[in-house]
This record gives C-alpha cells, sequence and structure tokens, in this order.
C-alpha cells in the first residue's frame, strides 16, 4: 500500500523557501518518493484550507514516506522550510 506526505504551506521567506524546493526532491527520490502535487491552482469546495501551497508527495510505502521524513539526508532540508514557511503535514496510507 502507497504511502503519501501530504503538506499544506505557507511560504514566509520565498528566498530562503527556494533553497528547500532545489534541494527537497532528491531525498524524496531516494525513497522512492514521486511528486504528484507541488503547488498549483485550486478551488477550496468544502472547508477551509489553512494554506496557499499544497505538496503531495507518492511514495511505495507508508513506511518509506515516514523513513524519508524522519531521515538524516532530510533533516536539515526540512528546517529550511520549517524556518521559512508555516504548515500543516500528515503522511498517509493509500491507494
Amino acid at each position: 500500500m502507497s504511502g503519501f506526505a501530504i503538506f499544506n504551506i505557507e511560504v514566509k521567506n520565498s528566498d530562503a523557501y527556494q533553497d528547500y524546493v532545489k534541494q527537497v526532491k532528491p531525498t524524496a527520490e531516494k525513497y522512492g518518493g514521486e511528486y504528484i502535487v507541488r503547488g498549483g491552482e485550486f478551488k477550496i469546495v468544502e472547508g477551509e484550507w489553512s494554506y496557499p501551497r499544497t505538496v503531495v508527495i507518492k511514495f511505495p510505502s507508508f513506511q518509506n514516506a515516514l523513513d524519508w521524513y524522519n531521515s538524516d539526508e532530510y533533516k536539515p532540508i526540512k528546517k529550511i522550510r520549517l524556518d521559512n514557511s508555516v504548515s500543516n503535514g500528515i503522511i498517509i496510507k493509500g491507494e
């Protein structure tokens, strides 16, 4: 069963956040991650969606997604995102 990392993000410092964007993809790919959504136009159809940027990464398994998120490779890159944005994030099992 696939795993998905889903983040809803508001970038606070776009220049510094670009460093994150440049570095993150290879770390996700190392764990089999494939970007499904990386920003883009959207329309809220129910409830509230807190931030204007959504990212969805599909991994071969839930465990791969967790391993990526907690990896030594991602840790310093994640700090760039956390220091320059606010976000909500989940890792979820899917098909």
